[in-house]
């Protein structure tokens, strides 16, 4: 239900909201770096780091993006007059993740503003990223606007990328009734580093012919509709995100679709369930560049923070507390994956000092993940100190355990399953589109790996490069640890990405993983004399005197089935010849990242994590039980 019922709408000349969408390390966060810059939000004395939107820790270090932010570019170059703003206007730039993972972020993202523009690299052409954005893009009726990014790449093939972009449009707008006023696209050339644009195409890996991002700046106000809005309308304002200060306790960030927020407001807040309670606003905040900033009233269009509503979540409405019309909720795609979490259960369980350990501050922590993250669910299991957490895919879960690890909690988390749905009495599991890029030399490994994993290929193109590009629909169970393996198959030069496709019946059993485990059957410190004569039979995951435990998995059996091993053995001391030669012969251990860890765990396995240490272990510690339940099971 919306206010607007009379036919009467104005719109704001003085303000554009956008969201920059993209494939993973297409360009978004450096493009709006540069157009930060080049608007004057940074003064020439002031330094400012690469990726500035990138502001968590583990977004630098992974180099993707996670959360969705918001800046604010003001623009008062040549063709603000022409668009009936002499004094500026103002860009507010929704800068989205270009991983499927975290879709959640890209489709509350679309829910803040008026158009989007899709970011393509002019090598790689679109991805399946590009088409998950563009199909909620086109879904929610939004304008696009298309900047083929990178186009000073040696190997660009811009012509090309233009053209798969349009096929593309027509591919997912082919059965929308406005199709035809969709597939009507400007296209902008970029340079994102070189913070250079141009309407005219470039030739391939040359830079485009203006020297600053004008034309860019010139299409977006030219595309991008103004707010509209109906003058003397009761207030509606959209939570679309959520954030936290020391200060001001939990921040909700709004969009204004009607009416007016001043600070100090008493206003309706619409709750999710229904019910309605009187608010009084205590802050409210505007965005200029990278910083929120105090402000006493905001309009139709603008995004704002608000604080003093501790209790607010995604989707909300705040409305006109005499008047109050709320707005329809926001929804994101259902889950595909779950992991079990719980707390550390492994005799190794609060040695570091400071560890958070408890379940109720495990479960706390999960709570407040939460609040700002609508694509998670937390469930309880059979246990009290476990829960089962579902998420879009397996980094997104991933990135949470690391996150939390860094906090200083120690858990324990089980290996990935997947989230299934019973459609018409049958079980059905999620598929997923994986787009592969490898040399031609790969292609038989590629394949036979995907057989493995009952993948079925949906095509397959040829560029004439000496790479070959294929797309499959592969059950997402088939993809888990399925990253791993490729890379090490293609050398490390393939490039993997898959997204959410649909739910097809269960496909029976995979088996993705050929080799078994060698776990340790006793307590105490591995020794490089025991090692020596271990490593012949498969990998070790361990180094000499590290400290292991019954139970914990201490490297890769070449062979299918597990192997019990005593990883603590000394050498008997005679007096013929000394233990210094034995560490000649020891191969390097292979160490394992959290990602990798929980690829590597079967079904019986989990992962024991804590602040300095990441261990595979087995369910079951003990030997004897485990063989009782494996005996159980034949």
């Amino acid at each position: 239900m919306s206010a607007g019922t009379s036919s009467k709408t104005a719109t704001r000349a003085d303000l554009r909201n956008i969201a920059i969408v993209a494939h993973v390390d297409h360009g978004k966060t450096t493009l709006v770096d540069a157009m930060l810059k080049q608007s004057g939000a940074f003064g020439d004395h002031q330094h400012v780091d690469d990726r500035v939107m990138d502001s968590g820790d583990l977004e630098r270090e992974k180099g993707i993006t996670i959360l969705a932010k918001n800046t604010a570019v003001r623009y008062t170059g040549p063709s603000a007059a022409a668009v009936g703003a002499p004094e500026g206007v103002t860009i507010n730039i929704i800068d989205t993740p270009g991983h499927a993972d975290f879709g959640g972020e890209v489709e509350r993202g679309l829910s803040m503003v008026d158009a989007i523009a899709l970011l393509v690299d002019a090598s790689e052409g679109p991805l399946p990223q590009t088409r998950f954005v563009l199909r909620k893009a086109l879904a929610a009726k939004l304008p696009v606007i298309l900047v083929v990014n990178k186009v000073d790449r040696p190997d660009a093939r811009i012509s090309e990328v233009v053209e798969e972009t349009g096929d593309l449009f027509l591919d997912l707008a082919g059965d929308m009734p406005d199709a035809d006023d969709l597939l009507d696209f400007p296209v902008v050339y970029a340079s994102a580093r070189a913070g250079r644009a141009s309407l005219n195409q470039p030739a391939d890996g040359g830079m485009p012919d203006e020297d600053n991002l004008e034309p860019l700046f010139r299409t977006i106000l030219e595309t991008v509709p103004a707010p509209s809005y109906t003058p003397g309308a009761p207030l509606q304002a959209h939570v679309t995100n959520l954030d936290a200060s020391p200060f001001l306790g939990r921040i909700a960030l709004c969009r204004i679709h009607e009416g007016e927020l001043h600070k100090g407001d008493s206003v309706m807040w619409c709750r999710a369930d229904g019910t309605q309670q009187r608010v009084k606003l205590t802050e409210l905040l505007m965005t200029e560049a990278l910083e929120r900033k105090p402000a006493d009233s905001a309009g139709p269009g603008d995004i704002c923070a608000v604080a003093g509503i501790p209790e607010i979540t995604i989707g909300e409405t705040l409305a006109d507390a005499e008047n109050p019309l709320p707005l329809p909720l926001i929804t994101v795609d259902e889950p595909a994956i779950s992991m079990t979490i719980g707390t550390n259960t492994a005799p190794t369980a609060g040695k570091v000092k400071g560890a958070k350990v408890t379940a109720r501050l495990v479960k706390d922590r999960l709570d407040r993940e939460l609040v700002g993250n609508v694509s998670m669910r937390v469930l309880p299991t059979e246990r009290p100190d476990a829960w089962e957490v579902q998420g879009r895919g397996e980094l997104a879960l991933a990135i949470l355990v690391e996150q939390m690890r860094r906090e200083n909690f120690e858990l324990t988390v089980g290996k990935p399953q997947v989230v299934t749905k019973e459609i018409g009495g049958k079980v059905h599991e999620p598929v997923e589109r994986l787009t592969i890029d490898v040399p031609q030399d790969y292609l038989g490994a590629v394949t036979q790996l995907l057989a493995v994993r009952k993948g079925r290929m949906e095509q397959m193109t040829n560029h004439g490069t000496g790479w070959v590009r294929m797309e499959f629909l592969v059950p997402s169970r088939g993809l888990i640890g399925f990253r791993t393996e490729f890379l090490t198959e293609t050398r490390g030069t393939g490039i993997a990405h898959a997204t959410f496709e649909k739910y097809e019946p269960w496909f029976g059993e995979l088996r993705t993983r050929p080799s078994g485990s060698m776990v340790a059957d006793r307590a105490g410190a591995a020794t490089s004399y025991a090692m020596t004569s271990l490593q012949e039979r498969g990998t070790l995951f361990v180094e000499p005197s590290t400290e292991v435990y019954e139970g914990m998995v201490v490297g890769e059996n070449s062979r299918s089935d597990d192997m019990d091993v005593n990883i603590t053995k000394e050498k008997k001391m005679t007096n013929v010849r000394s233990n210094a030669d034995e560490l000649e012969r020891l191969v390097p251990a292979r160490k394992l990242s959290l990602e990798q860890s929980l690829e590597f765990c079967r079904e019986d396995e989990c992962v024991e994590v804590t602040h300095d240490a990441v261990r595979i272990r087995k369910v079951v510690l003990d030997q004897t039980e485990r063989s009782k339940v494996a005996r159980a099971r034949r």
